[in-house]
């Protein structure tokens, strides 16, 4: 039985911002191509959510509660709770993960 994959408001802005960011310094087709594989990365997560690893900055601190998945170089970071997934951060992993975590997750 498939998950339910909800994108948070945090997130969809996330998505918004990555699209328009490649748009202005690169390209539509570019931004369009990478908006296209996130958002398949994201329902893909249907199927097997539990395939993620656990964020390591995370994992640092003892909190298991959350996993990611990658389209390099950007982590979609998410919770499974019961028959759902919450997608919570979609993010360039060469940001401060650290500082970047802590504010949207643990706060």
């Amino acid at each position: 039985m498939p998950f339910s994959v909800l994108i948070t408001a945090a997130a969809e802005r996330d998505l918004v911002d990555i699209y328009s960011y490649i748009q202005q310094h690169d390209s539509l087709d570019n931004a369009a191509y990478v908006l296209s594989k996130l958002e398949d990365s994201v329902m893909g997560l249907s199927e097997m959510p539990e395939r993620g690893v656990i964020p390591q900055e995370l994992a640092a601190l003892g909190i298991r509660d959350f996993r990611e998945i990658f389209f390099k170089p950007y982590r979609i970071i998410y919770r499974v709770l019961d028959d759902k997934v919450y997608v919570l951060l979609v993010t360039d992993g060469r940001r401060d993960m650290q500082t970047l975590l802590q504010r949207r997750l643990l706060e």
